[in-house]
Parts: structure tokens; C-alpha cells; sequence
């Protein structure tokens, strides 16, 4: 697989065919959350950077308590982000995979949710599938996001009523995959198991590392669809859906109840996410697994 890390000659090739950086954000200059907006944009490429420079010079690997790995690289992307975001809005909560939880976000009306690395696994491996992924929550529901790819330099963005960004510049709503295919980003684990042959005659799968960068994927219309029968938390889902609504997809849990936010137990059993436009019947049909 090709490895995008750092100043690699693959990277530096790359990066010239992709999108150019706006100087600035292209909301609207009425936008709320514009500050918010400013200061996370400009941390997460700061914490991209710095796990591209770990993933270059080499970091440590550890295991959680429930034998998952996190790195190093974790950690200090963590602690910049929130140097950066609490450093500005003091008065904010926060929710992070690598921060111990406390009740004291409960009684916050925003709530900063973060996943330092998504895809932990495929940092360590070095494929280029992990992400940053960002959302600032008023009361149970998002209101800004970003997801950012530091391996191939794509930053996902919105705020609520303003659409869809990539590296700042509107991406058109999708209207209809009914005339295709559609391609659902599932786990590998999941896949190998069989946990979803009744639908598999009817999708193609991509396999992911990552439920934050694969639903940043299904807003963008590069998929069109994430299906995990898993438990997920808060961090993994909060950004990538805001960036599915508004491209006009939603997200939902195993059950099919809408996802609220900043709860006691941060954990949903599964993620069902499909973007504008998917099949109605195969959207019934994935919700009856």
C-alpha cells in the first residue's frame, strides 16, 4: 500500500495533484462559530503535522486495558488539541478517547469531542486511513466538525446550516446512487466473520480502519455508506456526523434512533450511516440485520 507519510518523495508527488488550501474559510461571513471554526482548522493541521513528524522519527506503542493500541502519537496530539481549544474556550467541556472521562462535561452547554487518532492501527502500519476528528457539541448535538487526513492533506468541515468543506471549498450535495452499486465501508473483522452476507450480494465493501475517515468518506460521496455492528463511542462518530448531515446522509445507531450526544455513557451498539441519496430499500434492509 502506498505510504504518504511525512516528506516522503510518494507524498510530496501526491500532494501536488491534490486540492489547494484556501487562504481562509469560505462560510459565509455571518457564520456562527467562525472563531471556534478558525481555531480548530488551524490546531488540527498543527496535530497533523506533529503526527506526521512522530510517524517519521518513530514513537511508542502501548496497550489499553482492553488490549487496544495507542501510541504515543496519540498522546501528544491530545495534549496539543487541547492546549489549543481549552487554552481559547476555557469555559468549554471535554470528551476525548485519551483524556479519563468525568461527569463534569454533563453540566457543560458545549462540549468539545475529540478522537486524537482514529485508526490507530493504520498509523502504526502506516497506511495512510488515520484521521484527526474534531466536533464542538451544543447541548446533545453538533454544531461545528472537522476531520482531517493529515496523510493525504483532506480536511473535512462544516457547521451546522452551512454544508459540506473540504480544505475550505463547498462540496455539492449527491443526489441519487441508485444507479450503482453502493460501496459501504465496513470493519475487517466484521467482514471476515460474515456478520453481513445477507446485504453482501447487493453492496461492494470497502474495508476501514478508521469510522471517522470512513464516514468523512460517505459525506464526500467517495462511499456511500458505513455499517459497524460494533460498539462505537462518542469520538468515533460525533464529527463524521455532522459532516453526513450536511451533505444530506445521517447517521444513526444499530437500532435505527437517531444519535444524541454528550451522555453519561458515551457508547452506541453499532453505527448505520448512509449518504444522500442511498437506496430506501437497502437502507431498510440494513437496519433489519
Amino acid at each position: 500500500m502506498l505510504c504518504l507519510y511525512a516528506d516522503s518523495p510518494d507524498r510530496s508527488s501526491y500532494l501536488r495533484t491534490r486540492l489547494s488550501i484556501p487562504a481562509g474559510p469560505c462560510y459565509s461571513a455571518g457564520m456562527s462559530w467562525e472563531q471556534e471554526y478558525q481555531v480548530l482548522t488551524d490546531a488540527l493541521r498543527d496535530a497533523g503535522a506533529e503526527a506526521l513528524r512522530l510517524a517519521a522519527n518513530g514513537f511508542q506503542i502501548y496497550t489499553k486495558p482492553d488490549d487496544s493500541p495507542v501510541t504515543s502519537a496519540d498522546h501528544a496530539v491530545n495534549e496539543l488539541l487541547m492546549d489549543r481549544l481549552l487554552g481559547r474556550f476555557p469555559d468549554d467541556g471535554w470528551l476525548s478517547e485519551e483524556t479519563p472521562d468525568t461527569a463534569a462535561r454533563l453540566e457543560k452547554s458545549r462540549v468539545w469531542v475529540i478522537d486524537p487518532i482514529d485508526g490507530t492501527k493504520a498509523f502504526i502500519r502506516r497506511e495512510p486511513e488515520f484521521c484527526i476528528s474534531v466536533a464542538l457539541l451544543e447541548g446533545a448535538q453538533p454544531v461545528l466538525a472537522a476531520i482531517f487526513n493529515p496523510s493525504t492533506n483532506e480536511l473535512y468541515s462544516a457547521a451546522r446550516g452551512q454544508g459540506l468543506h473540504l480544505n475550505g471549498a463547498a462540496v455539492p450535495r449527491r443526489e441519487s446512487v441508485t444507479d450503482q452499486v453502493p460501496t459501504i465501508a465496513l470493519s475487517p473483522w466484521e467482514l471476515q466473520v460474515g456478520r453481513f452476507k445477507s446485504v453482501a450480494p447487493h453492496i461492494t465493501s470497502r474495508p476501514t480502519r478508521s469510522i471517522a475517515w470512513a464516514l468523512a468518506l460517505a459525506a464526500g460521496g467517495i462511499i456511500h455508506g458505513v455499517m459497524t455492528l460494533e460498539p462505537e463511542n462518542e469520538w468515533d462518530v460525533a464529527a463524521g456526523a455532522l459532516l453526513l448531515e450536511e451533505a444530506g446522509g445521517s447517521t444513526r445507531d444499530g437500532s435505527g434512533s437517531p444519535l444524541r450526544f454528550n451522555r453519561p455513557v458515551p457508547r452506541y451498539q453499532g453505527i448505520i450511516a448512509t449518504a444522500a441519496g442511498f437506496p430506501g430499500h437497502l437502507t431498510a434492509q440494513l437496519f433489519d440485520m
